[in-house]
């Protein structure tokens, strides 16, 4: 009996370092070229402490589920273990592939962001998740959202009114798409000239061993 647990801890083993090692990208495959720059003028502000040598980038869409699970399960643990000890930060750029309810959540991101509360919006919008193509993403739950964490509300509806940020939510999911980004979420690690993508919610260990490989 203890052989044949030995021998499955020995399998699991192996099939947990093929897996990870999948998403594992050579830093110098670049699908596309990109500056920091470029990414801070389309993404939101730093999570994090902006000196810090290693830059997560997650783009994602506020329906995705599996961006829901992410931020439900490993970004607490990322949050904790890697942005609050100063070791990365993290930026969040929009790929909105649900439709125009993703624009507009998105946009009602950034018109929060003129208010200095992106993260605290961010985080709202993820906590109120309910599904892919559901409708649950209206005017009426974006302006209770912006109730829940302080917002002037005629300041963010007038900013929504406007469309002030549609057009960045439109480039931010054409820019993804030219740097090869296909799917939510995806993150680039960037440290340095190395990058290194990882798609999908994968489990935690994946973005501790990328991390700390950095």
């Amino acid at each position: 009996m203890a052989k044949y647990h030995l021998i499955i801890s020995i399998i699991i083993g192996v099939i947990a370092a093929t897996f990870a090692a999948m998403y594992f990208a050579n830093p110098q495959d670049k699908q596309g070229d990109f500056t920091m720059s470029q990414i801070l003028e389309l993404g939101s502000p730093y999570e994090g402490i902006h000196s810090t040598q290693i830059t997560i980038i997650e783009f994602g869409d506020y329906q995705c589920t599996f961006c829901y699970k992410f931020h439900t399960s490993s970004l607490d643990t990322v949050k904790r273990e890697y942005l609050d000890s100063g070791k990365a930060n993290l930026v969040f750029v929009d790929f909105p592939l649900n439709g125009p309810d993703s624009v507009l959540a998105a946009e009602a991101s950034h018109c929060a962001n003129d208010q200095g509360k992106f993260w605290e919006y961010h985080h709202e919008i993820y906590k109120n998740w309910a599904g892919e193509r559901t409708g649950w993403v209206t005017r009426n739950s974006l302006n209770m959202f912006a109730g829940t964490v302080g917002l002037e509300l005629d300041k963010f509806n007038s900013c929504l009114d406007s469309a002030k940020y549609h057009q960045r939510v439109l480039d931010a999911y054409e820019f993804g798409q030219k740097i090869g980004i296909n799917a939510t979420p995806s993150f680039l690690i960037v440290s340095g000239d190395k990058i290194i993508k990882i798609t999908g919610n994968q489990p935690i260990d994946v973005f501790r061993n990328t991390l700390d490989s950095l």
